[in-house]
């Protein structure tokens, strides 16, 4: 078994699996090198003390079982096909009202100066979260100056230096030139006293990605209290809303069927509950390890920790959608459950992120081509999706009628348990609800 370490500059980095020790600040980090890391492996290697390594240079880390489906070579196609920016500082700045808490990504911080960040390289896929909190005795007003927030980005580009094959002396000109640049940035924010109004502005995709960037972080000192903590979170919040819309008293004691779990009268807060339970279900919270391998979760942390809101949604939270025939597209299902399979439609896509899965039902008509032929509108949207990825999801085709159907069966994650296992009937997700709706009865707020 061997590791291999891929490193976007000039410098050979030598890792000892006898003393598992790196030195970032001598290695990578204070020398301004990005590595990025690609374990080939089914063995334990301890990724875990790799992995500072590559978050805090700002690189990457990839995990692949074996060489056989391995997507290895396409994804460092696309790596290196990609433009960077390198020597990167970032400074974030807030007006006097709130003040920054946490900030998260692939950077290390400045040891000087607060809220300032060192990226010693990046590219367009590249993104970085900030927690904020009111400072004290301080709020928003309609009187108070409206809040702002400063984004100061200072960075290095490689640039076309023109045509200069027809210009006297050009063998002594170099084609590409270095350019440092600055790009600042001031936004002024609306406010707003109406609750209602926050709630059909909120966008979940960013309050998702702040939750995981949460959890991974609470989840390093103890996986059992922060499957706590993210339940309770999840209670407080639909108390709150409930209370908004005056389905829960502030003396608690609410008739349980009167509380809404499901946000009806709020879609853009709909899909909380569904990350939650998607979130407690994922390696990342599993307090047995029975069965997870201990590189995964590593892998998982590196990768969910660097993604943009939409494709950590997608990773959290897969799309299925189902066809009518391959070059029908039929609709987008919500619900992530065993219906699927009692479902008229022959045909699914269900977008994981990172892996893509084409599933056939028993079902499905033989006259329906299997796998969907390469001119269809099935085959398009795949190769389109995979177009777009930063990295390239694993394609697999999967026939209900002779194939093993374990591979799809693991994403219908509202048929199972908390503990992952998975229900004869459909009750997972809808039993997760109600154990919550008793316990915004219980407490209230």
């Amino acid at each position: 078994m061997r590791t291999k370490i891929l490193v976007k500059q000039g410098v050979l980095i030598i890792y000892c699996f006898k003393s598992r020790q790196v030195s970032t600040e001598i290695c990578a980090v204070q020398a301004g090198v990005c590595v990025d890391l690609f374990a080939i492996t089914n063995e334990y290697t301890d990724l875990t003390s790799l992995k500072v390594l590559s978050v805090e240079s700002g690189g990457s880390l990839f995990l692949y079982s074996s060489t056989d489906e391995s997507t290895l070579p396409q994804d460092i196609y696309k790596m290196l096909s990609r433009p960077y920016a390198f020597g990167c500082v970032m400074r974030l700045r807030t007006s006097s009202q709130f003040k920054i808490v946490d900030s998260y990504g692939h950077f290390f911080p400045d040891p000087q100066y607060m809220h300032v960040q060192h990226i010693n390289c990046c590219d367009s896929f590249a993104t970085y979260s900030y927690d904020f909190e009111f400072e004290k005795d301080s709020q928003f007003s309609r009187k108070s100056s409206p809040p702002i927030i400063q984004i100061a980005f200072k960075y290095t580009v490689l640039v076309h230096n023109g045509d200069i094959s027809d210009l006297p002396n050009s063998g002594c000109r170099f084609k590409y030139l270095l350019e440092r640049r600055l790009r600042v940035r001031t936004i002024q924010y609306n406010t707003t006293a109406n609750i209602w109004d926050l709630y059909d502005f909120v966008d979940p995709d960013v309050v998702l990605t702040i939750l995981v960037h949460q959890v991974i972080l609470a989840s390093l000192s103890d996986a059992l209290e922060t499957r706590l903590w993210l339940q309770d979170w999840l209670v407080v919040v639909i108390a709150q809303y409930n209370k908004a819309y005056k389905n829960v008293t502030s003396g608690g004691g609410t008739e349980i069927y009167n509380i809404d779990v499901n946000f009806s009268h709020c879609s853009q807060l709909q899909p909380l509950s569904r990350f939650v339970f998607a979130i407690l279900l994922s390696p990342l919270l599993q307090v047995s390890s029975e069965g997870i391998h201990p590189d995964y979760v590593t892998y998982l942390q590196c990768l969910l920790s660097a993604l943009e809101p939409a494709s950590l949604r997608q990773a959290i939270w897969p799309t299925l959608i189902s066809y009518s025939s391959p070059d029908v597209e039929a609709e987008v299902h919500q619900s992530l459950s065993r219906t699927v399979f009692t479902s008229e439609r022959p045909i699914y896509i269900l977008d994981a992120y990172k892996d893509l899965l084409v599933y056939y039902s028993p079902t499905a008509s033989s006259e329906i081509p299997f796998p969907p032929p390469r001119n269809c509108l099935l085959r398009s949207t795949v190769d389109r999706l995979k177009q777009e990825r930063n990295i390239t999801p694993k394609l697999v085709f999967i026939h209900g009628a002779h194939d093993d159907t374990t591979e799809f069966e693991k994403y219908l994650v509202e048929d199972q348990t908390l503990d992952g296992s998975p229900l004869s009937s459909s009750t997972g997700f809808s039993s997760f609800l109600d154990e919550v709706r008793s316990k915004v009865a219980e407490h209230g707020i």
